[in-house]
Parts: structure tokens; sequence; C-alpha cells
């Protein structure tokens, strides 16, 4: 008699998936073996396998990403807020890595050094034209210790040799708080690293204690990427009462389905509050944002958030290298979730407001899901210019400061007397620099050029010729069609250099639209409360 084993259908596609997996490594390991062998140049073994797995988990959604050792550092920063290091923004700049932004406290600052000093030697070894990945792996040591540093500071054309201590810097999270108004208060969050919700709650009991009398609160989380889920939703229990439902976490993998609710009492449910984002405000910001919304415990202000629903985990993949991976969804308390599906060279794309699915607050306004948090009140994105980008891109402002506050007075230094009024020495500093930058028509133009070029139209070409000879001109204009605007970023350039986070979370606040009007609806009671009703 013959027996017919029959075997549980999950079981066949479990064992058809561990065969795929393991031929699928097999050819990979030996394709790579060939390479290294064969390939008719050498190749760099290491290379080439970061190549090849970056590329594999590319192919999966933006926030998969694989981090060689070199790379883990800098992921550690933006995840706790805090690295052992030298204490400052470093960029190349003139094949040097460059101080932009000392940290208060760090071991920069008490060495001695300052914005716009170049790293030219560590421990005697040359960093000319390496990376700033390069630079922080020589630097990297035990934390205590000490480590020679060669700098040079062009602005006194000297150059000069101090020894630096390694150590814990702490980055932090709540650069500014401070009143934007008599009876508003103001507090900006840049990310949710380590005690975001205890320094949070901490400077907001400050202000309330400054002003028993507010009228309103501004939680600023515009450019905020985000970070840790546990400092959402401890920034959320600062507004909302304890044992509320803030997020719940949906994987493939149900038993690790998860919710999260407050634990603690909250500071204030009451005083008005209006939560300021942009596009750039992704992650923990989008929770933070959306779980007010959704509560109609305030009023979102700005632009349609980045749209970033998706929760990572880290796991180790040996050699000191990590693989950080998607591993599920976030949802807020409406039942929405605010990932993005739509991407373009790896940047979310709007989804328009059709293709969204309702859902409801705690009070019945309708809010949608994906492609991010839609503001309750929607405000133009401030306008951008690639002219005053390129001089920032360039470094062109920031070489400028380097020298220009070095003749300040101190009555000048004071961060509320900031004003930059030598418009015309800048001008001839960007003539003399030999900026060049090429505008967006004379991108487009070039284009249409080549093809008319091909195709010998000449009349094109006469056309092209002439609306060029306009765009020169405008661009010899642009210094002056665009004076205010970059007058607002060489006064923040040098409240960052006078007075670092601080002077720069201050300097921001300074002509800021949406400030004024968020600080218009929240002295204006009638209307805050009709955003919050049906």
């Amino acid at each position: 008699m013959c027996m017919i084993l029959l075997l549980p259908a999950f079981t066949l596609v479990q064992n058809d998936r561990l065969y795929e997996i393991s031929k699928n490594i097999e050819i990979f390991v030996t394709v790579y073996k060939e390479l290294n062998a064969n390939y008719v140049d050498d190749i760099d073994p290491g290379k080439l396998m970061h190549i090849g797995i970056t590329a594999m988990v590319g192919s999966l959604d933006p926030y998969t990403n694989y981090f060689s050792e070199a790379q883990v550092e800098s992921y550690r920063i933006s995840t706790d807020g805090k690295y052992e290091g030298i204490g400052a923004i470093v960029k190349e700049i003139d094949n040097y890595v460059t101080i932009l932004e000392p940290y208060q406290g760090s071991a920069v600052l008490e060495s001695g050094l300052q914005a716009g000093d170049q790293i030219i030697a560590i421990e005697g070894m040359s960093t000319e034209g390496k990376s700033r990945e390069e630079v922080t792996q020589m630097f990297r040591g035990v934390p205590g210790t000490s480590v020679q540093l060669g700098i040079k500071r062009p602005v006194e054309n000297r150059t000069f040799e101090v020894n630096l201590t390694r150590a814990e810097v702490n980055i932090p999270n709540v650069p500014y708080s401070g009143f934007v108004d008599p009876d508003v208060a103001y507090i900006s969050l840049s990310t949710f690293t380590v005690n975001a919700g205890k320094n949070i709650r901490e400077a907001f009991r400050d202000l309330k204690g400054e002003n028993e009398n507010l009228k309103g609160v501004i939680l600023d989380l515009r450019n905020n990427g985000g970070g840790l889920l546990n400092e959402a939703i401890n920034v959320s229990n600062i507004f909302i009462d304890k044992d509320k439902e803030i997020v719940s976490v949906k994987s493939k993998v149900r038993e690790r389905d998860i919710s999260y609710r407050t634990r603690m009492l909250p500071t204030d449910t009451e005083i008005p509050l209006v939560v300021l984002i942009n596009k750039s405000s992704a992650s923990a910001s989008e929770i933070v944002s959306g779980v007010i919304q959704d509560f109609d415990r305030g009023v979102l202000m700005g632009q349609r958030s980045y749209g970033k629903g998706l929760v990572q985990n880290t796991k180790d993949v040996g050699y000191n290298s990590q693989v950080k991976l998607t591993t599920s969804k976030y949802y807020i308390p409406s039942g929405r979730c605010i990932q993005s599906v739509e991407y373009e060279n790896g940047e979310p794309v709007d989804i328009q407001d059709d293709k969204r699915a309702k859902f409801k607050t705690k009070g019945g306004r309708i809010v949608l899901d994906g492609g991010g948090v839609t503001p309750d009140v929607l405000l133009p994105a401030p306008e951008q210019a690639l002219f005053v980008d390129e001089l920032i891109k360039q470094d062109v402002i920031f070489k400028y400061v380097n020298t220009y506050v070095t003749q300040l007075d101190s009555s000048q230094t004071i961060l509320e007397n900031i004003e930059f009024t030598e418009y015309d020495k800048f001008k001839e500093f960007v003539q003399e620099s030999g900026f060049q930058y090429e505008s967006e028509n004379e991108i487009l133009l070039n284009k249409i050029r080549d093809n008319a070029s091909k195709n010998d139209a000449e009349g094109i070409l006469k056309e092209v010729d002439h609306l060029n000879e306009q765009i020169a001109e405008e661009k010899a204009n642009a210094l002056d069609k665009y004076k205010e605007k970059i007058t607002d970023k060489i006064e923040l350039q040098i409240a960052t250099r006078l007075h670092l986070q601080k002077g720069k979370a201050f300097q921001r606040l300074k002509n800021d639209n949406e400030i004024t009007k968020a600080v218009e609806l929240l002295k204006s009671p009638e209307a805050y409360k009709e955003y919050l009703s049906l």
C-alpha cells in the first residue's frame, strides 16, 4: 500500500523561498569571486561589495540602507544626538575639511578653534583632499585621549597646532525657546534625539513660569527630520492626556504589532497650540503633528510634511557594519498612515487629495492619509532663489562672514543687535571671489542651443543668443535683486558664528512670515477655534 504524504502549502512555500535564497546567495558569491579573480583591472573588494549591497537595499525603499563601519558613526549621531568627536559641523572646502559650526561646550571651542578653521593634519598626517568621512575616521579614538590637529586659519593667514581631547559631544535638540510676542511662547525642536520630550517639557514650564497668562505656544517642527519614536510619544504627551494611544506599529509579522500610549500626566491640555511643519518635517515630526491634529489639540500650519510613515530597525551585519531596514508602518490615532507611496529619485511625490483615503479626527474633522500630514492652515513655501542658494553652496557668504566678524565691536555682537549694513563691501567680495553660477534659464537655453545646433536651426540660435544677453544682464543685477534675502543669510551666519545654535534659531525668527501668522492666529481665539471645528 502506497502512502502519500501531503505537506501543508505554507511549508512548501517556505521551502521554495529557502531554496531561492540559498541558490541566489551562491550565485552572488560566485560572481563576486570571479570578478575579483579575473577582471582585467584591479578591484577594491570592499568597494565592490559596498556597491552591490547598496544597490540591493536601494531597490526597496529610500529608508532601507547599508552603513559601512565609517558611516555607522554618522548614523548614530542622527539618532542619539551624541557622538565621540570634535563637536562641530564640518564640510570640505578648498580641499580641506573645514569647521562650519562648533557645538556649545565642545572640545573645538575649548581648544580655541572657530568656524572657518581648516583641519590640515591629524597626528602629523596630511588631510589634504580627504573626505569628511575619512577625516572622521582619522580622528576617532578612546574618549578622554588627546589628538593633535594641524589647523590653518585663512582669515589670519597662519597655521598652528592644537591638542584636542576626544569627548562625547551632545547636540542640543532644543536650540531655542523664548517669546515671539509678550503673550506667545515659542519652542524649536531640531531633532527627536534622547531627552527631546524632557527638554521640550522643561522649556514649556519655564516659559509658563515667566508668564502665567500665555495666550498660546508655537512648537516649531520645520526641517525636523525625525528621530526616536519614544521621544515622539514623550513630546505628544506634553499636550495629550495620559493613557491615550499615540501610534500603532504594524508589520507583516502580526506578533510584532504594538500600540504605544502616553504614560505621563500632560503638562497642559488647554493652552492654544500651533505646530509649524514643512516639507522637510518627517517621521517623528509627522507623528507629533498628526497626533495633535487627530486629537484636535492644536492647529497645524505650514506646508504638507514629507510623508515618512515607515519604521526602521538596525541590525549588526559584522565588522562594525549595519543594515537599517524597514520593518513596519506606523499609524496615528485616526487610523491613517502618513507614508508616501510614490517616489521619484528617492524623494516622495505629492499625491492628489482625491487619491488619499479619508479619516476623521476625534472631533469629526476630515483628514487624509498617505503623502504626509496636510496642515490646517496651508501657507505658501518660502520662495527659493537659485542665485542665493549658489552663494551658500559655494561658501561665498561663509567666507565673507569669516572675516567680517573679526571687525565687529562688542556692541555689534549682541544677539538682539545683529544688523548687516555693509552690503556694498559684500558685493565687492563676490566680484573678487570669482563666483560663477548657471541660472535655470541658462540651463534650459543651453539645451535648446545644443538641439538647434544639431539641426542647423540658425534662426533659433540667434534667438537663443539674444535671450542669453538678457540673462547675462539679469545675472549682473542679481546681487541687487536679492539684496534682502542675501542680507538675511549673512545675518544668520553672523548670529550662528557669534552665538552658535541659539543664535541661529533666534535669528531665523526675524522676518519669519510663518511665525507672524502663527502669532496672529493664537491672538485671535475665534479664528483659532474655527479651524478646530467641523
